[in-house]
């Protein structure tokens, strides 16, 4: 039911950083987990980072130690924050309930590039 409007993507130079948001169409202090997705041309769509509603965070190997997932759940928010972005980073990223995924969004581009 609840919906999600990602935002905040773009063009980064590797080494560089970038700070997603998530707007949430309701109330998400009762979703208990949250996470952030991504999928590139030909890929499957990974989940990379997700937080509890108590904010314990879960990180994929691939993006442990350069990203941050947030929320603040008084203004139904997700944030996901890249540093030391790669070439491998290139996708479009989603947020959505972790536990069980609603309806995807339309993501929010991610262009890592030199």
């Amino acid at each position: 039911q609840v919906q999600f409007v990602e935002s905040g993507g773009g063009l980064v130079q590797p080494g560089g950083s970038l700070t997603l948001s998530c707007a949430a169409s309701g109330s998400i202090s009762d979703i208990y987990l949250l996470g952030w997705y991504r999928q590139a041309p030909g890929q499957s769509r990974e989940l990379v980072a997700r937080i509890t509603s108590g904010g314990s965070t879960m990180y994929a190997d691939s993006v442990k130690g350069r990203f941050t997932i947030s929320r603040d759940n008084a203004e139904n928010m997700l944030y996901l924050r890249m540093n030391s972005l790669k070439l491998e980073d290139t996708a479009i990223y989603f947020c959505n309930i972790a536990s069980k995924p609603n309806l995807w969004g339309q993501g929010t581009q991610v262009t890592v590039s030199s």
